[in-house]
């Protein structure tokens, strides 16, 4: 079983720096897509109240017999549940559903700013926090401006900002500002969601072939040594093995400045929903 590595938190815990990403897996399909990234050796799950498998994901977990302090489960906050108390209804609903007491990590799953509320989002993931429901809280698809916003409003900073990120849409503002604030990069649709062809640029087909590993493979070990924490999706168990099988190789430091240079700089690589207009 692969040793993934442990990313330590501005918090003081520590996550998985490579698990299991659950988004647009069927509900149908959960519980055995989990069972199997457990059994291949994954220990962190990431998985959201709007992808409406949390069940199949505690189905899975409750008969993995895995201890429940070797494994990572997070699960985020939708965007309709923000005002009011509807944060610590929306958590416990996640809870009953995962048959948890407590998730890892809990997110803000987007900053909807024309409601203007995920301040509020976020206070009350604090209180989610301090609660001992949640054991750490960040945020997902936060830019800078909604991430300095919330840190100016109640002085508390993410554990993370999971944001969309591949080797064409590299977001460097928001790396950059988390670097500079201890906080954790998590790459969502990190092989570019199959939306554009990755695999075929030189910079990841020379390493790929360089060391003798896939383009995915490739691109993963690019993330990995780029402090990103990440989680490929895949719903085929042979996937699954593979995904993990990234750490008997290193890319080279110019290796990863070709992949760095996918990304022109300009914005345009983005392959999903500009964050300030998911409302």
């Amino acid at each position: 079983m692969a040793s993934i590595p442990q990313i330590l938190l501005n918090d003081g815990h520590s996550i998985p720096q490579l698990g299991y990403g659950v988004f647009k897996v069927p509900p149908a399909d959960t519980e055995r897509a989990v069972a199997e990234a457990l059994e291949v050796g994954y220990r962190h799950i990431d998985t959201a109240a709007i992808y409406g498998n949390e069940e199949g994901v505690g189905a899975a977990i409750a008969v993995s017999g895995i201890p429940r302090d070797e494994l990572f489960v997070t699960t985020k906050l939708w965007n309709t549940r923000h005002d009011g108390d509807q944060p610590h209804e929306a958590i416990a609903e996640s809870l009953a559903k995962l048959g948890l007491s407590q998730v890892d990590l809990y997110l803000v799953h987007w900053p909807t700013p024309a409601a203007d509320n995920y301040v509020h989002a976020w206070q009350k993931l604090i209180e989610i926090r301090d609660a001992g429901l949640a054991r750490s809280i960040g945020v997902s698809n936060h830019l800078v401006p909604h991430l300095e916003r919330i840190v100016a409003e109640t002085g508390v900073v993410p554990a993370v900002d999971q944001i969309e990120l591949h080797p064409a849409h590299q977001q460097r503002d928001v790396t950059d500002w988390a670097a500079a604030h201890d906080v954790k990069i998590e790459a969502w649709g990190p092989l570019g969601q199959g939306k554009y062809d990755l695999f075929g640029t030189s910079p990841v087909a020379d390493a790929a072939r360089a060391h003798g590993k896939t383009p995915a493979q490739a691109v993963l070990r690019w993330h990995l040594q780029k402090g990103f924490i990440v989680f490929p999706k895949s719903v085929r168990r042979e996937r699954l093995a593979e995904n993990l099988d990234v750490f008997d190789f290193e890319l080279s430091d110019a290796e990863v400045a070709a992949i760095d240079g996918i990304d022109p700089g300009d914005g345009m690589g983005r392959v999903s929903a500009h964050p300030d207009e998911v409302n």
